[in-house]
């Protein structure tokens, strides 16, 4: 345990690691093209100036970059003992089941990109949530708040897809990459700030069900920071799935003690009983048995002679991000002469009409590519980003608000433009929480890891059980509310007038916001792998990092310190940070913006520099960010 070490403040220094020894994964897939995206502008000449400057400390032995202390330190013991990067991203992901249960954990899923050193292949693991068979397009219709409903919990994929990380690309068996989360749940942790001021107060969320409210916020009080809090009945499921393996969480298997599928699905069934409306979901256990994670390459592009890959469908994520970098490729960002040095009014103003393009874009063709023709090459074709981000003027406002426009013709030879329908914009539900980390380690393999339950404490119920004599078998983790990230209400396609590319089909994956990515030199080399969580702010918070390393050449931590400015809409409403100048923030109303402060994202992020083998990290105070390098 770590128990002392957490009750006094941590620094959020810059860390870092690694010499170029070889990678240690027994990588026994084929490797695969590792070209990148070339269909963009010629970048100014300013974008080949000085390189990233990273700072900070430096490490040669593995670091771990977390929203959580405890999270950082379970990856770090894993690194310590042999393991590597894939092996301390699952033990962080677990431990943080334990210590951030709103945000993330074995009820949901994400996806973890990892990259290895010695074959040079970059790829994800999918472990998005699934919506269960029988779910249709309109069963959200009528609901009072399906975010708070069984109805939207989706079939949850982490323990599989962790699983399969550790079995093809690990050191280490899931029992002893499991052990610091069964010591967190079993002999506690001392609650920290963030813990102890979102289970009380969350819309709601912690309070759903008795069982949640009792634990949450007893008494209607919340646990004080550096009280110990325990969960032993997580504490027993973790260790059930750490002597049987993935299958005792998705098969009902009672001869062995695995009853967490049947915890599962009687939970779903939750309908909120306290408001008129409610509705339960419709997952089985041969939903439950029938999940699969996915192996995906990431979307490829670049960005003034970087390499940047990113999660691709059923993640909006790396598409989305990257048709904002291309469309602002043409504009000297960073040039404070020019009047585009970092927090100016011309900055912020290509900044947020390249994001409204693209998430208007992103509301009608971005979805699960497995069930729909998600149309990615031509989403990020030069012509077609060039047409589109030409509207793009400093010191003007788009307007109307920008509509999604027809890339099918730059993604398939031959295909012919069709005539844009009137219709409503699709509409999707709530999605304020995740989190995210980063690891590097000693062989300089690579994960940036995005694991989330959607909300806010999910639908606020644990997965669990009533028994015959009338007790509550709690399995002592949260359930998501991840299919609320479909359309909420079936809609159609403006172009092909058929069904909308995110509406909820059967064991189809909801459209994600979730962003985990890296950047590479131009000759391949991996340089840093960062996130966030955020909801769809996630994918404006890797993006302001991503100019503020590139273009306005600050230091890892100060990119990540930096205020952000975020649009997640067609729409002209900015969110802000403090820090940003009034002048700006006045100009931006001038221009007919909404503007509103708020904290954006929090993201946590790893450095390989390419020429000394030297590793670092940064962490974000927006959370309990930690960096933990080694050796210590």
């Amino acid at each position: 345990m770590m128990r002392s070490h957490f009750l006094r403040p941590l620094p959020l220094a810059l860390a870092a690691l690694l010499a170029c020894s070889p990678g240690a994964f027994a990588d026994d897939e084929r490797d695969h093209d590792r070209g990148g995206d070339h269909h963009g502008a010629r970048p100014p000449s300013h974008g080949h100036g000085k390189p990233i400057d990273w700072a900070g400390t430096a490490y040669r032995k593995g670091v771990v970059a977390v929203a959580n202390p405890y999270g950082a330190e379970a990856g770090a013991r894993m690194l310590e003992r042999g393991g590597n990067a894939v092996d301390a991203a699952v033990a962080i992901a677990y431990a943080l089941n334990v210590v951030e249960p709103q945000s993330a954990g074995i009820g949901g899923g994400g996806f973890m990109m990892v990259h290895l050193a010695k074959s040079g292949r970059t790829f994800a693991i999918d472990t998005r949530e699934k919506a269960p068979a029988a779910a249709t397009p309109d069963m959200f219709v009528g609901v009072t708040r399906p975010d708070l409903n069984g109805v939207a919990v989706g079939v949850p994929g982490m323990v599989r897809g962790t699983a399969l990380a550790l079995r093809r690309w690990g050191h280490l068996p899931l029992h002893k990459v499991i052990e610091p989360a069964i010591d967190l749940a079993d002999t506690g942790f001392a609650a920290t700030p963030r813990y102890t001021a979102v289970s009380c107060n969350n819309g709601g969320r912690s309070t759903n069900s008795p069982e949640a409210a009792a634990f949450f916020c007893p008494g209607g009080v919340p646990a004080p920071v550096g009280q110990v809090v325990q969960n032993k009945p997580l504490a027993e499921t973790l260790r059930l799935i750490a002597r049987h393996g993935p299958d005792c969480f998705y098969k009902f298997m009672p001869e062995k003690g695995c009853d967490i599928a049947q915890g599962i699905v009687e939970g779903q069934k939750f309908n909120r009983p306290q408001v008129a409306g409610g509705k339960g979901g419709s997952m089985t256990l041969a939903d439950l048995e029938a999940y699969q994670p996915a192996l995906r390459e990431p979307t490829v592009g670049t960005y003034r002679g970087y390499t940047i890959k990113a999660m691709s469908p059923p993640s909006s994520g790396g598409l989305t991000m990257l048709q904002i970098l291309k469309m602002l490729e043409r504009f000297p960002i960073g040039d404070a002469a020019a009047g585009y040095g970092f927090g100016s009014l011309k900055t912020a103003n290509v900044m947020a009409e390249a994001m409204r393009i693209a998430f208007a874009d992103r509301s009608q063709w971005m979805g699960d590519a497995d069930f729909v023709p998600v149309p990615g090459k031509g989403l990020l074709d030069a012509t077609y980003l060039g047409a589109r981000g030409a509207v793009i003027v400093p010191g003007t406002r788009i307007t109307p608000n920008p509509v999604a426009g027809d890339p099918r013709p730059y993604d398939v030879a031959g295909t012919k433009p069709a005539t844009r329908l009137a219709v409503a914009e699709p509409v999707t539900g709530p999605g304020e929480t995740t989190t995210h980390f980063s690891v590097v380690d000693k062989w300089g393999n690579m994960v940036t890891y995005t694991n989330t339950i959607e909300s806010s404490h999910g639908i606020g119920v644990f997965a669990g059980y009533t028994r015959p004599d009338g007790s509550f078998r709690n399995h002592g983790f949260l359930l998501n509310n991840e299919l609320t990230d479909f359309n909420t209400t079936p809609s159609v396609n403006p172009y092909t007038g058929g069904p909308g590319f995110n509406d909820v089909q059967p064991a189809k994956r909801p459209r994600s916001s979730m962003t985990p990515a890296m950047i590479f030199t131009p000759d391949g080399r991996p340089l840093v792998a960062y996130g966030s969580p955020g909801g769809s702010t996630i994918i404006n918070s890797v993006l302001n990092v991503t100019l503020n390393l590139i273009d306005h050449k600050m230091t890892l931590q100060d990119a990540i310190k930096a205020p952000r400015i975020s649009v997640t809409s067609a729409g002209s409403a900015i969110s802000l940070e403090a820090g940003i100048p009034q002048a700006t923030i006045d100009g931006l109303l001038a221009l007919g913006y909404t503007v509103a402060t708020t904290e954006i994202g929090s993201v946590q992020a790893v450095v390989l520099d390419p020429k000394t083998g030297l590793q670092f990290g940064a962490a974000d105070a927006r959370r309990e960010g930690t960096v933990i390098g080694l050796p210590r």
